[in-house]
C-alpha cells in the first residue's frame, strides 16, 4: 500500500552570502517579501499538500526561523489587549500550520548532508524535499508546486524530481538538466541529472529543481554517494543528485515538469526584488498604491 506524503524537508543551513550585510545577522530565509519572510511561503506550499510535519535543518545561526514559527506569547497578550485580532491571527496561525522539528546541520559541505541529517526524522516514509529559498506562486486556480509533485509521486508510485523547462545558453550553467525517456508531457524517466552541463552538452530542456518527492530507499544511496564522495578525497560538494542519480540505476525516478506557476528564486538579488514587487502588486492592503507608485517611477 502506498504510504501518503506527511514530511517534509527544508535545507536552511547556507550563509545567504550573497545578501551581505543583510544576512550577517539575519538568516537568509527570514527576508521579508512584503509581510511574510521568504520561508513561510515554503512552509504554506508544503502544507498546501497535506503535509504534517516539517523538518527545517538549520544552522548556527538561524534561530530566527524557529522562534517564526514558535507561539509568540508575550505578543499575542499585547495584540489581545489592544484588540488587534487580524494580527494575532496572524501570528498564531503560524505556529499552528504544522509540526516543527528542528536539526543543526553537521556534515560535508554540500545539499546532500541535510537530507542526511533528517534520515532519523523521516524513517520509512516517503517525504517531500523543498528548498528554503524558493517560492513558487500558483496561477489563480492552480495547482502549487507540493500538490503538484505530490500528484506526481502518488500516480507513478516512485520518487520525483522538479523540473523547470527552460533552454536559454546561459541556463545551462545555473541548473542540472534531468536526460532520460519521455513517458508523455512533462515526464520523463529519469537515467541521469546532469549538473551545470554547459550550453550544447546536452540535449534536454529539462532544469532540475531542487525539490521532488522521494522514497526512503534513497537514504541507502545517501550512503553510497557519501562514501564516493570520501574516496575521491572529499573535494567539492557533496550533492544530493548524487544519490538521485546512483538510485536512478536501481528503481523508477521520474522527472515531472512544473506547471502553472511563477518562480522566484530568492536567492538572487534581482530574483529576490522581483518576488517583492510582484508579491507587493498580488497584496490587497497595497496592491494599487505601489501600481501607482511604479507607474510613475522615473528612471
Amino acid at each position: 500500500m502506498q504510504k501518503k506524503i506527511r514530511k517534509a524537508i527544508i535545507p536552511a543551513a547556507g550563509y545567504g552570502t550573497r545578501f551581505l550585510p543583510a544576512t550577517k545577522a539575519l538568516p537568509k530565509e527570514m527576508l521579508p517579501v512584503v509581510d511574510k519572510p521568504v520561508i513561510q511561503y515554503v512552509v504554506e506550499d508544503a502544507v498546501s499538500a497535506g503535509i504534517e510535519d516539517i523538518i527545517i535543518v538549520t544552522g548556527w545561526h538561524k534561530r530566527a526561523i524557529e522562534d517564526h514559527f514558535d507561539y509568540p506569547f508575550e505578543l499575542e497578550e499585547r495584540l489581545a489587549a489592544e484588540g488587534k485580532q487580524k494580527e494575532l491571527d496572524s501570528v498564531r496561525n503560524i505556529a499552528d500550520v504544522a509540526n516543527f522539528y528542528y536539526l543543526r546541520q553537521r556534515g560535508p559541505r554540500g545539499n546532500a548532508t541535510p537530507i542526511m541529517n533528517a534520515r532519523d526524522l523521516i524513517g520509512d516514509e516517503p517525504f517531500l524535499l523543498l528548498s528554503g529559498d524558493d517560492i513558487f506562486v500558483a496561477d489563480e486556480g492552480g495547482k502549487t508546486r507540493a500538490q503538484q509533485l505530490v500528484e506526481a509521486y502518488e500516480k507513478n508510485n516512485a520518487s520525483i524530481v522538479s523540473t523547470l523547462k527552460r533552454d536559454k545558453p546561459q541556463d545551462y550553467k545555473l541548473y542540472g538538466f534531468v536526460e532520460g525517456e519521455e513517458q508523455g508531457p512533462g515526464l520523463i524517466k529519469l537515467n541521469d541529472i546532469h549538473e551545470k552541463p554547459g550550453y550544447g552538452s546536452t540535449k534536454s530542456t529539462q532544469a532540475s529543481m531542487f525539490a521532488g518527492v522521494f522514497t526512503p530507499d534513497v537514504f541507502k544511496y545517501l550512503d553510497k554517494a557519501h562514501d564516493n564522495y570520501k574516496k575521491n578525497g572529499s573535494k567539492g560538494e557533496f550533492l544530493f543528485w548524487d544519490a538521485v542519480n546512483l538510485l536512478a540505476k536501481d528503481c523508477p525516478v521520474y522527472g515531472s515538469e512544473l506547471t502553472g506557476l511563477t518562480y522566484y528564486d530568492c536567492g538572487n538579488k534581482l530574483e529576490f526584488l522581483k518576488a517583492v514587487i510582484e508579491m507587493g502588486l498580488r497584496h490587497s492592503d497595497i496592491k494599487d498604491g505601489l501600481a501607482e507608485y511604479l507607474k510613475n517611477l522615473k528612471f
